[in-house]
């Protein structure tokens, strides 16, 4: 029975994942995960368009089991504890697959523009992983909060690359100060918007103040033009 669409990308991703854990990123040639599926390259192509294309998959298949494991038990827990768990759990649904992640992660470090894609795809991760805390990210702070919480992530990953320690304590010890020094830096980040609001909402008033003038000028100079006697 042939697969559908979902389960070959999903096979794909397990086949890069399971070649990374043996070998070095810049090795592993689409060609290799075309074979390893069972998949032409036209097949490949179709279903992907590049080997970090399926590593980006990775992350959202990862964001998903996340999401998916996500209750409302937390709820009532301060923000910095709920997004710990979010957090946890992530490395949990990760800890399979640490090997090839401590390849790829080594390697892509000389990468600049698979790690400038990766950027992107984890920021998209951690907007939902805030959604999955209750973590609001509209706003005017929202865009902070997710670069916030990106790089107390890719911080934290390193540590937890490194710890073979079954109770994590390390990945946790790191998680936790990452969290805080994030919610300092937030505390500041909103003192000075608050600080600066009155400076903000004079800058408004001066701009509409501005094109109000220059509309009125507009509206005078239509006038004049077509105004007859303009043209004697």
């Amino acid at each position: 029975m042939a697969m559908d669409v979902s389960s070959k990308r999903k096979a794909v991703v397990e086949a890069l994942m399971e070649l990374a854990s043996r070998r070095r990123w810049d090795e592993i040639e689409i060609g290799d995960l075309a074979e390893a599926t069972n998949l032409s390259l036209a097949e490949f192509r179709d279903l992907f368009p590049s080997k970090g294309a399926v590593l980006g998959a990775f992350s959202r298949q990862i964001d998903r089991q996340v999401l998916e494991g996500t209750t409302e038990d937390l709820a009532q827990e301060p923000a910095r504890e709920r997004i710990f768990d979010v957090i946890m759990r992530r490395f949990d649904a990760l800890a399979p697959y640490k090997d090839a992640l401590r390849n790829i992660v080594r390697d892509l470090r000389f990468d600049p523009l698979a790690l400038a894609a990766l950027n992107r795809e984890a920021l998209n991760s951690q907007r939902f992983m805030l959604a999955a805390a209750g973590i609001p990210t509209e706003g005017p702070l929202g865009t902070l909060k997710i670069q916030g919480a990106a790089l107390v992530y890719a911080n934290t990953l390193r540590t937890w690359l490194d710890d073979d320690d079954p109770a994590l304590a390390k990945t946790m010890a790191r998680l936790d100060r990452e969290l805080r020094r994030g919610e300092r830096f937030m505390e500041r980040a909103e003192d000075v918007r608050r600080l600066t609001a009155p400076l903000r909402a004079a800058g408004r008033a001066l701009m509409e103040s501005r094109g109000s003038s220059r509309s009125y000028t507009k509206r005078k100079g239509d006038g004049e033009t077509n105004n007859p006697a303009a043209a004697i």
